[in-house]
């Protein structure tokens, strides 16, 4: 439900914005004002995980997709759809982190890649039908049926979300533990830290690109697809490799997935560069995709590996920190850059991101650059996890 709830918007609000008089500059910067409300609390929402509880945050991170839709028609100035959006923000910054930390609370070490895979599906099946959801309410019914489709959906959510408890392997940290006396900087640089911040960092600026643009790149070049059925070939993609890879990436490492898969996200914005076709684009949904049902996991597991259950909510939140700014700066700046490289330029550069997030990966994911590779290839163990 939470995930229905904001793709919803993804086909439709860089239009809504359009339908308002937004140039595309202002497109990018409304979108990537979601990311700055990422920014801003991810962290320190991760940090109140720790210490509160998954289940407070998971509820805060409902409520908020809830409430922030139905204001949208309200105030429609572009400065005020920019601070609604980043306040749309905080509900990624508190259900996602909260949300993955209670998972891996419950998971097994020697299962966990397979349960963070089976969690992880309902990403995609949230991306795939919201699209199509929002698209479909809009097209047929207008803008404010859409955003109080997307209220209702949160609210359903929020509805299921009551039954939750917190973990029984679940220990509140306190203001005393290491996490808060160790500095967020020398954290987010740590070895352990720094390349899958790194890595999000990038595929930030792919997200924030595609979620911006695309629409209007299919406008543009007068493609007959509705983008809803491009975020569901991708939702579908996503959700098919998962089932698999669930089950395979405790025995065989997480460095090998995550090389595979940002070797998709390549291909995905290589494709929607290049060829301005409906196939096309449906191929590049599907790359993209597997890229994200690859990478995305991996990288959750990666994470969970690499650390303990007190500084967990915080990690998760720092390191997505790159993700978020990721969206945060390239969708203003793209927005900007569009007059002088255009649309397809625009994911010219997406694709040049996601081949530096590969090479980065494949060169530092380790102590020296032979573990880094043999440990991107699957040959090498990951030297910073943690035996709990």
């Amino acid at each position: 439900m939470f995930w229905s709830s904001l793709a919803s918007q993804l086909p439709t609000l860089p239009l809504y914005i359009g339908y308002l008089g937004g140039t595309t500059t202002q497109v990018g910067f409304v979108m990537g004002s979601f990311a700055i409300g990422l920014l801003l609390c991810r962290s320190y929402l991760g940090r109140v995980a720790d210490r509160r509880g998954r289940v407070v945050m998971i509820w805060l991170g409902l409520a908020v997709a809830a409430i922030i839709p139905l204001f949208y028609t309200t105030f429609t100035s572009m400065p005020m759809l920019m601070v609604l959006r980043a306040m749309h923000g905080v509900s990624i910054g508190a259900f996602a982190t909260a949300y993955t930390a209670l998972t891996v609370d419950q998971a097994p070490q020697s299962h966990r890649g397979e349960i963070i895979g089976y969690m992880s599906l309902v990403h995609p099946l949230g991306i795939g039908f919201g699209p199509a959801i929002g698209g479909w309410v809009q097209e047929e019914f207008g803008y404010m049926p859409l955003f109080m489709t997307a209220s209702g959906l949160a609210i359903a959510g929020l509805i299921v979300a009551t039954n939750l408890h917190e973990s029984s392997n679940f220990v509140r940290s306190s203001n005393n533990d290491g996490q808060d006396r160790l500095p967020l900087w020398a954290t987010l640089t740590s070895p352990r830290v720094e390349v899958p911040a790194i890595v999000l960092l990038l595929l930030g600026t792919v997200f924030g690109i595609l979620s911006s643009f695309l629409p209007l790149l299919i406008k543009e070049q007068n493609i007959p697809l509705n983008a809803g059925i491009f975020y569901m070939t991708t939702a579908i993609a996503s959700f098919m490799i998962r089932l698999p890879i669930a089950n395979i990436s405790d025995r065989y490492g997480r460095g090998i997935f995550i090389s595979a898969g940002l070797c998709f996200y390549v291909l995905a914005m290589l494709v929607i560069a290049t060829v301005h076709t409906r196939l096309a684009l449906i191929g590049a949904g599907a790359l993209e995709g597997i890229g994200s049902g690859i990478v995305i996991p991996s990288i959750m597991t990666l994470l969970s590996d690499r650390t303990t259950p007190k500084e967990r909510g915080f990690i998760f939140g720092l390191t997505w920190l790159g993700f978020d700014l990721g969206m945060a700066a390239c969708s203003p700046i793209i927005g900007t850059l569009i007059v002088i490289i255009g649309l397809s330029g625009a994911f010219a550069v997406a694709c040049g991101m996601a081949i530096l997030a590969l090479v980065i990966f494949v060169t530092q994911s380790s102590s020296t650059l032979k573990t880094s590779f043999l440990f991107a290839i699957g040959l090498e163990k990951d030297r910073y996890a943690k035996t709990l």
